[in-house]
């Protein structure tokens, strides 16, 4: 017993820290192909980790802590061996939508973003430990898409005064929009060349040299001209003071997490909602392609700790960034000492380059934020697809968009979440409920109204209930019901209810049913039930429906029960 506790410790162990169970057994012949995949995600995430930084209203470098902190932190509870975990513009957003509403900057801001960052890591290993996974569908893919659009045009209107050296304030994107079309006639006319020029570079490194990382050339490109031409004499802002070295460790204030606390749960929830839908799926999606398996649960557990890592070394909000694992994985990453790398390549970036950033003009930033934005949150093949396929999703997306944008991103994720849960409830309170016909010469019964030539008979309807029957539906069949009776011409005699599709049912369900059949009953119709699910019998049975409407009302099939309801009846007759 004694030797066989050690053991079991050491498994628990293992499986909270997978990195003491792979790395024992690295095979070094992945290594070349890790370095260079750590290599290249370095030199795409360092500029990019710049740019979020300042979205989330924190000093640049904080981007980079939280990248280093993220990706090393990651790699020692991962369960995926492809992704790459940092800042991303998502989650910038969400950040700066809390520091925007706190109306707080410098240090205060800093502080808040990292407090959101500890709380959002706690409710990841919360995720994990109640195994919580289901609360991320919460948030519609259609309002997910359109928050993303709308954060993303929030954010890139925000960059815009950066562009032209202008200023503009607003409590909207809407308000700073104009006030920055307002404020167009004092455009700083150098500043503006230096921004159209780096939005043009990265636009055209995009679209005609994509492998070529536009955003680390434009910062490269930025520094050099800051220096020739000496930017800084002729007005154009430039970053500022970018200290060098390690972060700190650093608990934020607790006077100011009391002060902003409802800010910063909802600002925790929504990038829980978002981090997570983004960490299954990608993790998923690469497990699936390289054949190997992940745990859900270890990977929330790997996002709560590196979020809780970037939290106490002053970072900002970190989840899987698809574009960097992406190139983690096409460069050759097959195991998370490509992540080590990168954050390890990080760290050395802080050390010794760190102070470089200083001199990086800030129009040539907001176009590395723009970029980043409008290419990585907005997703208009997604919105085409939801025009074309169910245009009801399409407006809930183009809601989302508008709500993020008329009431800011913090707002929007609220209003996303209830125009989920509305869509939910307008969804289950509404089942379809279709009249079903005989395919003629069969035994086979479908919806009449698609197919409008099947056959029905005089005195009886077939109803099929598509969905659950509890206290949410049960309003709606006996309404549907009621409509039938209502227009039934000759008057209804027997009523034959397909319980095909009914995989639940609840006690307010069953009392509904009871209720239906006391209606039958007083005006004289039969009440028939087909295809009962052994699960929903046995809940009728305990409610004693079964016994009062007695076995011979119960059907295997939908045909069965309308034979043994028409015995007495007239015959089929064309459903047209």
């Amino acid at each position: 017993m004694s030797q066989r506790r050690p053991a079991q410790s050491g498994r628990s162990l293992r499986r909270l820290v997978p990195i003491l169970d792979w790395l024992p057994r690295y095979d070094r012949r992945l290594l070349a192909g890790d370095l260079a995949a750590g290599i290249a995600v370095t030199a795409m995430i360092v500029p990019k980790d710049l740019g979020y930084a300042a979205i989330a209203g924190v000093p640049v470098q904080n981007g980079l802590y939280a990248a280093a902190a993220g990706a090393i932190i990651y790699a020692l509870f991962c369960t995926s061996r492809q992704i790459s975990t940092g800042p991303s513009s998502s989650l910038a957003a969400v950040a700066g939508g809390a520091v925007l509403v706190s109306a707080i900057a410098g240090d205060a801001a800093a502080e808040l973003v990292a407090g959101i960052t500890l709380v959002t890591g706690v409710l990841f290993l919360l995720l994990a430990l109640l195994r919580m996974g289901w609360i991320a569908q919460f948030l519609s893919r259609a309002v997910v898409t359109g928050f993303l659009a709308g954060a993303a045009l929030d954010v890139a209107i925000g960059e815009l005064p950066k562009l032209t050296g202008t200023s503009a304030d607003g409590d909207t994107a809407w308000q700073e929009l104009g006030s920055w079309i307002g404020g167009l006639g004092d455009v700083h006319w150098t500043t503006l060349l230096v921004g159209l020029a780096a939005l043009s570079a990265i636009l055209a490194l995009r679209f005609y040299r994509p492998k070529v990382p536009g955003a680390l050339a434009l910062v490269v490109g930025g520094l050099a001209a800051a220096h020739l031409l000496d930017l800084g004499s002729h007005e154009v802002a430039l970053v500022g003071s970018v200290p060098g070295g390690l972060p700190a460790p650093q608990i934020p204030s607790l006077d100011l997490m009391v002060d902003h606390l409802s800010v910063i749960v909802i600002a925790s929830v929504a990038l829980l909602l978002i981090g997570f839908s983004q960490t299954a799926g990608d993790a998923r999606s690469f497990a699936t392609r390289h054949r190997y398996r992940i745990d859900v649960n270890q990977e929330s557990v790997a996002q709560g700790m590196a979020n809780l890592g970037a939290g106490f070394f002053q970072g900002m909000p970190v989840s899987t960034s698809l574009s960097a694992s992406s190139l983690n994985e096409a460069s050759g990453a097959r195991t998370p000492v490509a992540s080590l790398t990168t954050g390890a390549l990080v760290l050395a970036t802080l050390v010794f380059l760190a102070p470089l950033f200083s001199d990086l003009p800030q129009a040539v930033l907001a176009a590395i934020i723009i970029d980043a934005v409008l290419f990585g949150m907005i997703d208009l093949a997604e919105l085409r697809r939801l025009y074309r396929v169910t245009r009801f999703d399409f407006w809930i997306a183009a809601a989302a968009i508008f709500a993020v944008l008329s009431a800011g991103v913090l707002a929007g994720v609220v209003i996303g979440v209830v125009l989920s849960l509305g869509w939910l409830i307008y969804v289950a309170t509404r089942p379809a409920i279709p009249v079903l016909g005989r395919e003629p010469g069969t035994q086979v019964f479908r919806d009449l109204v698609e197919n409008p030539g099947d056959e029905t008979l005089p005195h009886l309807v077939v109803l099929r209930l598509d969905g659950g029957l509890f206290f949410a539906t049960a309003e709606a069949l006996e309404e549907r019901i009621r409509e039938l009776q209502d227009g039934a011409d000759p008057p209804l005699r027997t009523l034959v209810l397909d319980l095909e599709g009914v995989n639940f049912i609840d006690a307010q369900g069953a009392a509904k049913l009871t209720e239906i059949e006391d209606l039958a009953g007083a005006e004289g119709i039969s009440l028939r039930l087909a295809r009962v699910k052994p699960n929903v019998r046995s809940v009728l049975q305990a409610d004693g429906l079964i016994e009062r409407i007695g076995n011979d009302h119960i059907h295997g099939n939908v045909h069965r029960a309308v034979e043994a309801g028409s015995a007495s009846r007239g015959g089929w007759s064309d459903g047209r």
